[in-house]
């Protein structure tokens, strides 16, 4: 429910220019500029599965996912994650995918898609690390998420190592 107004200051060509753009778009002005500046996690969540199946599975675009998973409330889980990641991804970029949205989801009592009880769980355990002398710590140390995946890693959503 919205009860606070917000008043801004612009130019008249600014607020030309605006309300031009909000009838381009369908809008009034108000969902214009809350759209603009407070994209639906919906859309978030959609940039960050494009992102991730661009970058062919570079950790930087999937420590973004985590960053930007870790910063959900549970009300905002239960509208974002849709739809499921793009059918060209790897294995173990969808099953990386869907063991973080599990874990968050879990983390905040929120039921995970269903889309992610589509994604056959990896066959062979992937490590987060190639140091052999850290697979005992990650087998023990793994969220559940993940070890259900067969994904084993030092930290999850939100984390950084």
């Amino acid at each position: 429910m919205r009860t606070a107004h917000l008043q801004i200051r612009v130019t008249p060509a600014e607020k030309a220019a605006i309300e031009r753009a909000a009838r381009r778009a369908g809008m009034g002005m108000s969902a214009y500029v809350l759209a603009k500046t407070l994209p639906a996690q919906a859309e978030q969540w959609r940039a960050h599965l494009r992102e991730i199946e661009a970058s062919k599975g570079e950790r930087i675009a999937v420590a973004g996912l985590s960053n930007w998973l870790s910063g959900l409330s549970a009300a905002e889980l239960k509208d974002a994650l849709e739809p499921a990641p793009p059918a060209g991804l790897s294995a173990s970029q969808a099953n990386t995918l869907a063991a973080m949205v599990e874990h968050v989801c879990a983390s905040n009592d929120v039921a995970p898609p269903a889309w992610t009880r589509r994604i056959q769980p990896l066959r062979a355990p992937e490590f987060g690390s190639g140091l052999s002398s850290l697979r005992l710590h990650l087998l023990t140390h793994s969220p559940a998420a993940f070890r259900r995946r067969n994904l084993f890693v030092d930290t999850a959503v939100g984390g950084q190592v």
